[in-house]
């Protein structure tokens, strides 16, 4: 009698040390994924950017190629980065965001830099999964039998389009 007790709290004790492991080994698994994205900021670096003293030459060789160009107005060079967090079965998060803008003047010197951050990200939220457009609303019949009738089309025989009659 003795023996069958000791051994059922022996398959007891290795049942909770399995279910123990078991729980430690998922553990990680409910940890986030960190990931860098875009231009990874070194502060000692993005500070020796001095106004009036750089220009673009200087600037790219210090901090490399900006992550986009401005293609209007004033030259500015922009270098975008992001730290998103992920958890299993989840869309990733931003957890860190920072912009530095460089503007140039027009002889290519650096006149400002400026740094701003994840206040100033703008977050969108799209109105379901349609894109609302300006127009007439047409349904699914319309839409497969709306050019029965329409005579002659641009660029063919007879129609009204360019080369017609």
């Amino acid at each position: 009698m003795i023996e069958a007790g000791a051994k059922k709290s022996g398959w007891r004790k290795l049942k909770a040390l399995a279910l123990l492991a078991g729980v430690a080994a998922a553990l990680p698994a409910c940890s986030s994924i960190r990931e860098s994205r875009g231009y990874i900021v070194d502060p000692l670096l993005s500070d020796r950017v001095q106004p009036r003293i750089d220009n673009q030459q200087s600037v790219e060789g210090t901090l490399g190629r900006p992550t986009f160009v401005s293609q209007f107005g004033t030259p500015t060079w922009y270098y975008v980065s992001s730290v998103t967090a992920q958890r299993p079965f989840n869309r990733p998060r931003i957890q860190q965001h920072s912009v530095l803008a460089v503007q140039f003047d027009e002889a290519g010197r650096v006149s400002t830099v400026q740094r701003s951050g994840i206040d100033q990200v703008v977050f969108l939220d799209p109105n379901g999964k349609k894109t609302p457009t300006l127009g007439r609303e047409r349904g699914f019949l319309e839409d497969l039998f709306g050019n029965i009738g329409q005579v002659g089309g641009a660029g063919l025989p007879g129609g009204g389009g360019p080369g017609g009659p």
